[in-house]
């Protein structure tokens, strides 16, 4: 089936988007401008730490504990067969929406070249140096580095192809031009010794795919120029220009052109830093954090350490704000606070958790990297593939990093007064999260006034995340998938309606009492006017060290169906029709009490047969939904959680 531009929305490429928050900030530029550029970027790439490739003895130092890894990851590629992405796989995506026929090849021979290239770098005998040129000259034959998924809304020819006389900048053109412009710089005498030609077609790739077109055009939309307070700008944003700027520091030699590029992308950095809220925290879920904070991060480290340190926003509250959000949404066994796309389960990168913490004086950024690392145990974590940046930084933190004593976050509760999060641990091991929010967020799902509950650092009340990306994910279809839809959260249903997807419909009076040790919003505004709302209170509270009560009162214009009152449970709960509901989680036995003459209790069982939802939770989900028995204008329901 084909689709229209009326059907492929692609929300994560269109700016069009309200914002929660928006603050004209311009934290960048008020650092410096060109002029001021000029003078401050280190001149012949002076600014890079690194050992040169000649130099064995400081690779041998920095690879200290790594070395022999990242070569035996190398050697896993010297016999590797590069694959041809043939024009079907592109095709494949408006054909049936699938994106991995053509992301998984492509995806494959990134990640050869990027373990090809560290291998090298770590041995410095040329053993992989023609595998590498195969991987450069096989990558400068392809019509675009750009996936499949992300044509149709940045080309002027509606088509999953590429457009081979427009160049499409995205994230994973960014990353394999970062990743060959430090090819280039690590490698070129060798490349040259093969043949010069590799690497000229390398740097003309270079200026022709990512530098020409991002100073010549201001429309890609991730770039933001053109934002205003109602524009959502997300991770895409912050890395994208990430690999813009290594590209343009790592290729460009006139200091002058280099001093115009590095200022643009602090123009349009800006619009991202513009957007998010000052209380740090990441609407897209930690799963995103990497791309979106982390990503920040490696823009800034790069752009610190290219002017010497003259221009930096390492000492900015909001930037120390964002880096720790990742420490403090962390559960506990691999578990995180998930909300809209985000996973359930991870972490996030150990090595650029510390280098964060480094960079903003953080112990709690440090120390939990450290967790991270320790919990794992696997230095492999610390190669990144295509992302070679992040790698290479990641050795000259290695040892640090194993130095450091691990700690995580174990503060009574965290409060996101702009993002509208509020997170709250208890001593006999409850911890909620809650969200009060808007239905536009990035990565949106209809999921204002939601919650989770874990006990133990297990999940009891869940959110499933989302399921593998289609071209439904990102089109009008998205909210016809159930992982996006109310009725599938924590959440009420009301009138038989539930919320509704747009900027309007939101959680309002969201309000956290640390004193009383509850989370609060009215949720009326989230639904649509066919459910009839006057007001929808929901109150999250612990009462004592035992119980995790959840409130609802509510008033209707009228009563047209029974309500229902949803929850999510990894476990399969088992229904006492006298009022009572046990879950069996795995961090111990936890009950549900509920009026059981004012509700019928159902169980669905919700298989998970996508891979990404299923690594997660395993074959299945629970849905238990409380139907009202009765029809009411005006009331109050409750619902009680505590060990048993």
């Amino acid at each position: 089936m084909r689709y229209t531009t009326t059907t492929l929305l692609l929300c994560f490429l269109l700016t069009v988007f309200s914002a929660s928050a928006w603050e004209q900030k311009d934290l960048l530029q008020k650092e410096a401008g060109v002029s001021q550029l000029k003078q401050s970027i280190l001149p012949a790439k002076k600014w890079v730490t690194y050992p040169d490739y000649a130099d064995r003895a400081g690779w041998d130092k920095l690879t200290t504990g790594l070395k022999e890894e990242l070569i035996r990851q190398g050697e896993t590629y010297l016999d590797y067969e590069w694959n041809v992405v043939p024009a079907t796989a592109y095709l494949e995506f408006e054909r049936s929406g699938n994106r991995n026929i053509m992301q998984k090849p492509f995806g494959e021979n990134n990640n050869a070249l990027a373990a090809l290239f560290l291998a090298e770098l770590a041995e410095g005998e040329g053993r992989f140096v023609d595998q590498i040129v195969n991987g450069v000259w096989l990558s400068c034959e392809m019509t675009s580095w750009a996936l499949s998924a992300h044509f149709y809304g940045a080309q002027s020819i509606k088509t999953s192809l590429p457009a081979y006389k427009e160049e499409v900048i995205d994230l994973t053109a960014g990353d394999v031009a970062s990743m060959l412009a430090w090819v280039h710089y690590f490698l070129k005498d060798e490349l040259d010794k093969v043949n010069p030609l590799v690497d000229q077609r390398l740097v003309d790739n270079l200026r022709e795919r990512i530098m020409v077109p991002y100073m010549e055009r201001d429309n890609y939309w991730w770039q933001a120029f053109h934002a205003t307070p109602k524009t959502m700008v997300n991770n895409w944003n912050p890395w994208c220009n990430s690999n813009v700027l290594a590209t343009f520091l790592l290729i460009e030699d006139d200091q002058q052109k280099l001093a115009e590029a590095v200022h643009r992308t602090m123009v349009s950095v800006d619009k991202f830093i513009n957007y998010v809220n000052a209380d740090g925290a990441c609407e897209e879920g930690p799963s995103y954090w990497g791309h979106a904070a982390g990503k920040l991060f490696d823009y800034l480290d790069l752009l610190t350490t290219a002017t010497g340190g003259e221009v930096t926003l390492f000492d900015e509250p909001e930037i120390r704000n964002m880096g720790e959000y990742i420490a403090k949404s962390y559960i506990g066994n691999g578990w995180v606070v998930n909300f809209a796309d985000a996973s359930a389960k991870g972490g996030g990168p150990m090595g650029t958790i510390f280098r964060y913490g480094q960079a903003v004086d953080s112990d709690l950024l440090k120390q939990f990297a450290a967790y991270l690392y320790q919990r794992e145990n696997n230095p492999s974590r610390l190669s990144h593939g295509r992302d070679v940046f992040r790698t290479l930084e990641n050795l000259t933190i290695f040892q640090d990093l194993k130095a450091t004593t691990a700690s995580l976050d174990t503060e009574a509760s965290v409060w996101y007064p702009q993002t509208e999060f509020c997170y709250m641990r208890q001593s006999n091991g409850f911890f909620f999260a809650g969200k009060g929010g808007f239905n536009n967020e990035s990565h949106n799902h209809n999921d204002a006034g939601t919650f989770i509950l874990y006990y133990n650092n297990e999940p009891v009340l869940v959110d499933a995340g989302v399921g593998t990306y289609t071209r439904q994910t990102f089109s009008s279809e998205r909210y016809s998938i159930w992982t996006m839809q109310s009725n599938y959260h924590n959440l009420p249903v009301i009138n038989g309606v539930p919320q509704k997807y747009g900027s309007k419909y939101k959680a309002s009076s969201v309000k956290f009492n640390a004193g009383k040790r509850q989370f609060s919003a009215n949720l009326e505004q989230a639904y649509p006017d066919e459910a009839a709302v006057k007001s929808w209170n929901r109150a999250y509270s612990f009462k004592g060290k035992e119980r995790f009560l959840i409130t609802d009162r509510f008033e209707l214009k009228e009563a047209k169906d029974y309500n229902q009152v949803n929850f999510l449970t990894r476990e399969r709960p088992q229904i006492d029709e006298s009022g009572l509901v046990l879950i069996h989680a795995k961090g111990g036995d936890v009950s549900l009490k509920y009026d059981a003459a004012g509700f019928k209790p159902t169980i669905e069982r919700i298989s998970l047969d996508d891979p990404r939802l299923s690594k997660v939770w395993g074959d299945c989900l629970y849905r238990l939904t409380f139907t009202a028995t009765k029809l009411r204008s005006k009331g109050t329901y409750s619902f009680v959680v505590q060990p048993e």
